[in-house]
C-alpha cells in the first residue's frame, strides 16, 4: 500500500487553489508543489503496483500500475512529463492523448500508457 505523505484535506486544499489561480502554476509556488505531490499520491492510491513510474521532474514520482515490480535502476516502464502537464493532465484540462501526440509525454515500455487513469481530479 502506498505511503501518504501529504494529509488529503491539504492536497485538496491546493488543487482548489491552483485551479482557482493559474499564476500559481509555478514550480516555485508551495501549494503548485503540493498539489502536484497529492496528484501524484492519488495516483499511486488509485492503480497501486510498481510496473510503472511516473516521473514529474523536479516535484516528484511514482510507482503504479499493478503488475511485475521492478526491483534496481530504470524501470522498463516509465512516463515523465513536465509539472504543469502532469497537473493539466489530472485535473481533465487536456488529455493523454493530446500529450502525447504533442510529444509532451515521454512514455516507455509496454504497460506506459496509463490513459484509462485520467482525469484523477473529478
Amino acid at each position: 500500500m502506498p505511503i501518504r505523505r501529504i494529509k488529503p484535506v491539504d492536497g485538496i486544499a491546493s488543487v482548489r487553489a491552483v485551479l482557482s489561480d493559474s499564476s500559481k502554476r509555478v514550480n516555485s509556488d508551495d501549494d503548485f508543489k503540493a498539489a502536484v505531490r497529492y496528484l501524484l499520491e492519488e495516483l499511486s492510491f488509485l492503480r497501486p503496483g510498481k510496473s510503472v513510474e511516473v516521473r514529474v521532474p523536479p516535484l516528484g514520482a511514482v510507482q503504479c500500475i499493478d503488475g511485475l515490480a521492478h526491483k534496481r535502476g530504470t524501470p522498463p516502464n516509465t512516463v515523465e512529463l513536465s509539472s504543469a502537464d502532469w497537473f493539466a493532465l489530472a485535473v481533465g484540462e487536456v488529455t493523454w492523448e493530446s500529450l502525447v501526440s504533442s510529444g509532451r509525454i515521454l512514455a516507455s515500455g509496454t504497460r506506459s500508457d496509463i490513459s484509462d487513469v485520467f482525469p484523477i481530479w473529478r
